[in-house]
């Protein structure tokens, strides 16, 4: 099973030493084998993304091109591939999702436009430095049944999230809301017209390097198998 990593990789980032060991357990679960590949975002627009059983969009944006990421993003979202995407992932899936579809093309990200009409990506209001908290998943969400839970704690390693100003519109449908924080703040999304289009601010997969499981990672290799 081949897996791609959209990302510029870089061994500092604690998500990227954690991400193919989550592969891995979750892959052993099924009996599976698992080849995961780094995308540098620089060069994905030129690569056949065809190839991948499925896509992860994963932490340490600014990357070093935006338009490879949502490249990327978009391919899976228009073709059904398994998609998901973890802070910088959720992040640049809601950008691609409010220029591709709701048709805002000055939509982007106020780390890199911070002056931008349309920053549908702001700065937190209190940014997640390696912080924890519970996040409240909403009832039949692939969260929620990938983690057999309403809610479960939550790493981050943030300092941006959806602006409060496009939230509604955003999550209007088909792209919906699929966990919020203690403070009501949108945490996590997903597309309600495709197989597995998941997307979380805060990063699941640091929760492997302590030996525990990452539910969402063993939901989203099981749907690359049954894709």
């Amino acid at each position: 099973m081949r897996i791609g990593l959209i990302g510029d990789h870089s061994a500092s980032v604690v998500a990227h030493r954690a991400i193919p060991v989550a592969l891995q357990r979750a892959a052993e679960e099924r009996e599976l084998v698992v080849e995961p590949e780094w995308l540098a975002t620089e060069e994905v627009e030129s690569m056949r993304l065809a190839s991948f059983d499925g896509l992860w969009c994963v932490p340490g944006s600014p990357y070093k091109s935006m338009a490879g990421a949502l490249a990327a993003i978009r391919h899976a979202r228009e073709n059904g591939v398994p998609f998901l995407g973890t802070c910088g992932g959720f992040q640049h899936a809601v950008i691609e999702y409010a220029q591709d579809v709701l048709g805002w093309r000055d939509a982007t990200h106020a780390e890199t436009t911070p002056d931008a009409a349309r920053n549908v990506i702001s700065p937190l209001t209190c940014g997640l430095l390696d912080s924890e908290g519970l996040v409240r998943f909403v009832p039949n969400s692939k969260l929620a049944t990938a983690y057999g839970a309403l809610e479960a704690g939550a790493e981050y390693l943030c300092r941006y999230g959806v602006n409060p100003e496009f939230r509604e519109a955003l999550v209007a449908g088909p792209l919906r809301e699929a966990a919020i924080d203690e403070g009501g703040d949108l945490r996590a999304v997903e597309l309600d017209v495709h197989p597995f289009f998941v997307a979380t601010l805060f990063q699941p997969e640091r929760a492997v390097l302590r030996g525990k499981r990452v539910p969402i990672v063993s939901a989203f290799i099981a749907a690359c198998a049954d894709a």
